[in-house]
């Protein structure tokens, strides 16, 4: 029985442990066997998948490390699998925390930002005045561009957790209806909800193409 609305996305299990956070780790037990076992229809989908965003990464990136999208591949690669493992019943979705988004755009965001600064000092101090600004609006440029680099992890985080849990809100809001509701508003409920998992599994794969493609941007930029 719900508390309140937000109950549904307490970590908290029957054993007052906070178990539900291993299920971010059920990615793992999919992925293996799809690259050891004989070759199936599922890994050919999958190494499609791998390979497609392989080559955009790389496009966006240029002339960097080799292997450098492999990061990126396997943040995508996580998080498509928390949200979708999240549409299942009783399954935590650990990506409705900003604690779990935050932890993957900050490190990101940090390590891009120190490399910069380091070893592009004057590539990082031009992005801060966008070419063409009058010289009495460069130290607003300036400052709206440090804030606007500041709050990138943020905005990353927060897009990613607010999107898992609109959906997830609203699923449960009308699942709640369900048991007072006559027959007839009872098919309707269920054929809005069909529609409303389907609208999530499209919001769970474009959410996690859209995290990490924007991660990719970001380090493109440091270059």
């Amino acid at each position: 029985m719900m508390t309140n609305l937000f109950s549904s996305f307490d970590p908290s299990s029957s054993f007052n442990l906070s178990l539900n956070w291993l299920s971010i780790f059920l990615g793992l037990m999919f992925i293996p066997p799809a690259f050891w076992l004989i070759p199936s229809r599922h890994h050919f989908f999958w190494n499609k998948i791998i390979m497609t965003l392989h080559n955009e990464f790389k496009m966006l990136l240029g002339n960097s490390i080799k292997g450098s999208t492999l990061i990126f591949i396997a943040l995508f690669s996580m998080i498509l699998f928390n949200n979708f493992l999240g549409l299942f019943p009783y399954i935590f979705t650990g990506t409705s925390h900003l604690i779990m988004t935050l932890a993957l755009a900050l490190p990101l965001w940090l390590s891009f930002m120190i490399y910069g600064w380091l070893n592009n000092t004057t590539h990082m101090l031009a992005h801060l005045v966008p070419q063409g600004t009058p010289p009495i609006l460069m130290p607003f440029m300036v400052i709206i561009e440090s804030i606007s680099n500041v709050i990138r992890p943020g905005t990353l985080a927060v897009r990613l957790a607010a999107n898992m849990i609109a959906g997830h809100l609203l699923m449960t809001l009308l699942g709640n209806t369900g048991p007072s509701a006559s027959m007839i508003i009872l098919w309707v409920l269920l054929i809005v909800q069909i529609l409303l998992i389907i609208l999530e599994s499209a919001v769970a794969i474009i959410q996690s193409y859209v995290f990490a493609i924007l991660s990719t941007l970001y380090s493109s930029e440091v270059n």
